[in-house]
Order: structure tokens, then C-alpha cells, then sequence
């Protein structure tokens, strides 16, 4: 393993946290309109002031961090080519199971690797029924408490690799992946750049693939021609196209006017707080959010190395990458493929498209959750892992020596 690789702990200055305290007591709310549809305007008042009001006064963040800091946590330090070096904080679950799997985890916005504490510990056991994972779960740069990428164009390519450069660096020589969201663009771009040799095979939740064509793909264009869409595509589409029109100004902001929305993101908690929470009581199908869960989320990113503005930079350079990034990943690559439909989620395209990515050895539709798979349904995507790549599964034995269970 590297020799930069060291143990971690959270440890948020004092000031932070009281500067925090004296923000939220001095924050100014707007007015709404009171025959509103709830939601249908964003958070509620009443829903931002109480948790401002908890925020402040109620929620303990160090009990929080000794939660988190229960976790294994490490940083080392990765070279990226032509951006220098960052310093990468990273889960390192290690398996008791000799052949067991390595599984990169890999969060997107706005969560963190706070995601993967829930499928962590059935993950690491098994070994007799069903396989075991060794499982990594990296802070995205900009993210959490890895570095801050501060140069344009570092972009998902950059993302992937540093996530390979992790996997190598902990003497992971093949892998697989799981990945939802940002995560899910950096899983493809995992599987293109370093599959089959490294990357052995992913699993994704927020599937984004392109629509086959005549030239394209011949025949599976006149399959999607001659296939009536089911129920639940049809109600994917038009959960997409609800999205696409209702929900999606944060990341047109995101993507063209990072800095703009940025600099009301650092300066007001509260304002931070509103634009995330939108997010996870909208993404979710009904998940019961506690304010203390709700808190832990905005907070780790109100804390981050980077702040809470970072992760914008991504959501620029997706767009202004060439190609941009959905095209760029959703092109075909012969890495065993996994996916998982969510009817909550935010992008649900009809299934035959899927196969336009790679080979799909397993797919599944939950019949409950929305874009937080991980968090909202962590038994049911640990179970879709365990049949993948377990006996029988599509990608079973992908990993040289790993499914000896």
C-alpha cells in the first residue's frame, strides 16, 4: 500500500462551529406566499426556520463526529496528471473474508461518503452464501474532507482517476464499482477508461443512456420501435419530464453561474441549508428525514475541506467539457453493467436503452425509492450486489481469486 496513506479523524476547529451558531442567530428569512401548494415553491418557512432554529441551538455536530469518527477513515495523497497533487479522504472497510470483493463506492450530489454507512457492515460479511466486499468510499474532490480541486477542467475524467489511483494505491489491482448520481458519471467513466483490465464491472443507480438509433444501433432501435413502454417507463418519463421543467434550476445555475450562487452558499447556513434540504425531501419517495440526519448532510458539507460551494465546479465542467459528459458516457464499453431503477429517482429512460452502455448482467427495479439508493433502500441495493456478483450472478468471478466464498 502507499506509504501516504494515513488514519483520519474529523476534527472541526471550535471557531467553525461557533461562527456557525452566531450566523444562524442573525439570519433573515423571506416571506412566502401563504396559498401556496407546500413545496411547490421550495422548502417551507416554517420547515427552514426550525431547523435554523435546531441548527443553532440543539443539533450536536461533535456527537455527530464521534459517530463518523467510529468509521475507518484515512486520506493519502494522489497525483492527477497535468493538476497536481490532492490529498484524498477515503473509507477503507476491510473484509475479514479472505476473497472478498473490492467495491469502490462512489457518492454524488448532495450526498457524501456518508451514503455508504448504512450497506458498510452487511458489505463486509458474508463469505459462505453470499460474497463479501472490501469496500472503499472516497470523498469526491470538492467534496467532504478531500481536497479542493481549484483549477477549471477537472472534471469527471480527473475524478476517475483519482478514484483508480486510490484503488491502486491500496493494492486493489481489479475492482468493481457502485456509484449514483456524480457518482454514477464517475463509475462510467471508470469502466471507459480502466475497464476490463482494472475496472471489472459497475453498478449504478441514475442511468443515463442515450437513445439508440437506426445508425447507431440497428437492431436495437427497431426492438425499442416494436416494444410498448410498460407502466413504469411511462411513469419514469414523465418523472424525468417533471424534473426536467420543475426541479432542475439548480443545476442550470450550477452548471453556468457556479461562483454566482456560491458566494450565498459560504456566507448564509441558512440559504445553504434551504437549497440542500429542497433537494432531499424532493428526491426521496417520502423518506422520513429526521432534522438530525438532515443537519448531519448539510453540515459535513458546511464543514468540508473545500466548503460548501466546491462541488459546484463539477456541474460546470460537465457542461463544458467536449463532448459534454453525458454523451461522453454513455457510449458503449464491454464492462459487465448493473443497474438500478428507483421510481423516484430523477432520470428513469425506458430499459432497452440501457443497453446501449455495455453488456447488462443484472437490472432490478425497486418498487419503492428515489435518487439516495444507499440511504433510502440500503438492504435492497446490498441484495442487488450480492446477486450480481454471487453465484450464478452476471459478473460473478470477475475479480481474479475474489469469489472463492
Amino acid at each position: 500500500m502507499s506509504s501516504t496513506i494515513k488514519p483520519f479523524e474529523i476534527a472541526v476547529a471550535e471557531e467553525k462551529i461557533q461562527l456557525l451558531k452566531q450566523r444562524l442567530a442573525l439570519a433573515q428569512f423571506p416571506d412566502e406566499v401563504i396559498d401556496a401548494e407546500p413545496w411547490s415553491r421550495g422548502p417551507p418557512l416554517s420547515e427552514i426556520k426550525r431547523l435554523a432554529q435546531y441548527w443553532g441551538n440543539g443539533f450536536d455536530w461533535r456527537k455527530v463526529e464521534a459517530d463518523l469518527n467510529r468509521l475507518p477513515q484515512f486520506t493519502t495523497s494522489i497525483a492527477v496528471e497535468g493538476f497536481g497533487t490532492y490529498n484524498v479522504h477515503f473509507i477503507h472497510g476491510r473484509s475479514a473474508v479472505p476473497h472478498a470483493i473490492p467495491l469502490l463506492f462512489l457518492h454524488g450530489w448532495p450526498g457524501s461518503f456518508i451514503e455508504v454507512t448504512k450497506i458498510l457492515p452487511p458489505l463486509l460479511s458474508g463469505g459462505e452464501d453470499f460474497p463479501a466486499f472490501h469496500v472503499v468510499a472516497p470523498s469526491l474532490i470538492d467534496f467532504g474532507f478531500s481536497s479542493a480541486s481549484r483549477k477549471k477542467s477537472f472534471n469527471i475524467d480527473q475524478h476517475a482517476e483519482v478514484c483508480h489511483k486510490l484503488m491502486l494505491a491500496l493494492g486493489y489491482d481489479e475492482y468493481v464499482v457502485q456509484g449514483g448520481d456524480i457518482g454514477s458519471l464517475v463509475a462510467r467513466m471508470l469502466a471507459i477508461k480502466y475497464g476490463p483490465q482494472h475496472c471489472k464491472a459497475h453498478h449504478i443507480n441514475s442511468a443515463a443512456p442515450a437513445e439508440p438509433n437506426a445508425e447507431s444501433h440497428p437492431q436495437l432501435y427497431e426492438q425499442v420501435q416494436n416494444t410498448p413502454l410498460s407502466e413504469s417507463e411511462l411513469a419514469g418519463l414523465q418523472r424525468a419530464q417533471v424534473f426536467s421543467t420543475e426541479g432542475n434550476g439548480y443545476y442550470r445555475m450550477q452548471a453556468t453561474k457556479p461562483q454566482t450562487v456560491g458566494y450565498s452558499m459560504a456566507d448564509s447556513p441558512v440559504g445553504f441549508l434551504a437549497w440542500i434540504y429542497e433537494k432531499l425531501h424532493d428526491w426521496t419517495d417520502e423518506y422520513p428525514w429526521t432534522d438530525d440526519e438532515v443537519l448531519t448532510w448539510v453540515s459535513i458539507y458546511y464543514f468540508s475541506t473545500a466548503g460548501p460551494a466546491a462541488p459546484n465546479c463539477i456541474y460546470y465542467e460537465n457542461e463544458h467539457r467536449d463532448p459534454p459528459i453525458f454523451p461522453a458516457v454513455q457510449v458503449y464499453t464491454d464492462v459487465p453493467l448493473g443497474i438500478a431503477r428507483l421510481p423516484r429517482d430523477l432520470i428513469l429512460l425506458p430499459k432497452l436503452w440501457h443497453r446501449t452502455m455495455g453488456p447488462i448482467v443484472y437490472e432490478k427495479e425497486y418498487p419503492h425509492g428515489g435518487h439516495f439508493a444507499a440511504w433510502e433502500c440500503p438492504d435492497m441495493l446490498v441484495n442487488d450486489l450480492r446477486i450480481m456478483f454471487g453465484r450464478g450472478g452476471g459478473a460473478y468471478g470477475c475479480v481474479k481469486q475474489r469469489s472463492g466464498y
